[in-house]
């Protein structure tokens, strides 16, 4: 403090004897600044206890040095993996990271928005609840650059995984280990993510030539553990001559969900079902049995999704971009044993 106010730029100057314009190049053109200068005016601000004001530099600059994510779920450990990858490609830009959740709700997210747009952060990555939702477009109108994460874009750049050929993986390799009656567990369908997923197993099993009616959907209010759990009672519902022996979930927390109601009601997985879910969460591998899952590139999608936004910020040459990931199984026990014929 200096005589009971907070110090000012002028007082730094005073202290350091040099002149406003070189505290100013201290600040933000470091480079330009004699090293001995330098460390005097930051010793400067050390002693007075100086803080720049990071809004009045918003203002005469029209940007901040955030980047921000808005969330779909932030009780999905899915999405702070993704938030990591950002994170890490914001460090290496110097910039930091706002991180928003949604939970879900189209309403919030908009809130959000409108506020990350007053902070004028450089770029905003967002998971969205609907992807054509016309306040994304508000976003883009404002020249705020936007980048879709886990879901094709459109008009924007986006990043995603090819959720379709994910499908289509997990439920043929249900069909190889002999399972004939699969039970595909997910939703809301209002989700991209789960349509995709939902129509890759149909795919595969048409193509199989399997009977439509032995791939039975089960769908969820929500993809969570609880939901996942309420799924599995309802399974243990069908009579027994039509119940699957093998359950594709739409994430993994639906499959640890399901897994836990099979154990808890005295079944073996994978012997009497077999389950498999999506993202391949680091809590996958550790369940009490370990889960067979569908893996997304996590921290490669953010990475990917945060290096996007910083072009589009910074080349005047920007392309919009889509790139398309491809996941990949992982099989572990709760599938790896082949199903005996019920």
């Amino acid at each position: 403090m200096v005589n009971g106010r907070t110090p000012s730029v002028k007082d730094v100057a005073r202290s350091a004897g040099v002149s406003l314009g070189t505290v100013s190049n201290v600040m933000n053109r470091p480079e330009v600044v004699s090293p001995s200068t330098r460390e005097r005016v930051e010793r400067a601000m050390a002693e007075l206890g100086f803080v720049r004001n990071e809004s009045a530099r918003q203002l005469r600059a029209g940007t901040s040095r955030t980047l921000a994510y808005v969330m779909l779920d932030g009780n999905n450990p899915f999405f702070h993996d993704v938030a990591q990858g950002i994170e890490l490609a914001a460090e290496e830009a110097d910039l930091s990271l706002f991180i928003c959740n949604s939970n879900g709700r189209a309403e919030r997210e908009e809130i959000h928005l409108d506020r990350l747009m007053q902070q004028r952060v450089q770029g905003i990555l967002i998971t969205p609840v609907n992807p054509e939702a016309p306040h994304l477009a508000e976003v883009s109108r404002r020249g705020i650059p936007l980048v879709i994460v886990d879901r094709v874009g459109g008009e924007f750049c986006s990043v995603s995984v090819d959720d379709v050929l994910g499908g289509r993986i997990a439920v043929e390799h249900l069909v190889e280990q002999g399972h004939t009656r699969v039970a595909v567990v997910g939703g809301p369908e209002s989700l991209g993510q789960v349509r995709e997923r939902l129509e890759g197993a149909r795919q595969i099993w048409a193509e199989l030539g399997l009977p439509a009616e032995d791939l039975i959907y089960l769908p969820t209010a929500a993809l969570t553990v609880a939901e996942g759990r309420s799924a599995g009672e309802r399974l243990a519902g069908i009579p027994t001559r039509r119940r699957p022996t093998a359950a594709f979930c739409a994430n993994d927390l639906l499959a640890l969900g399901l897994l836990q109601q099979t154990i808890g009601a005295g079944l073996r997985v994978p012997e009497e079902l077999a389950i498999v879910g999506f993202d391949d969460i680091e809590f996958a591998a550790a369940a009490a049995v370990p889960l067979t899952s569908v893996r997304q590139p996590r921290q490669e999608l953010g990475r990917a999704a945060a290096q996007l936004v910083l072009d589009e910020a910074t080349n005047p040459e920007h392309v919009h971009q889509q790139p398309l990931f491809v996941p990949e199984l992982v099989a572990r026990a709760s599938t790896v044993a082949r199903s005996r014929a019920y």
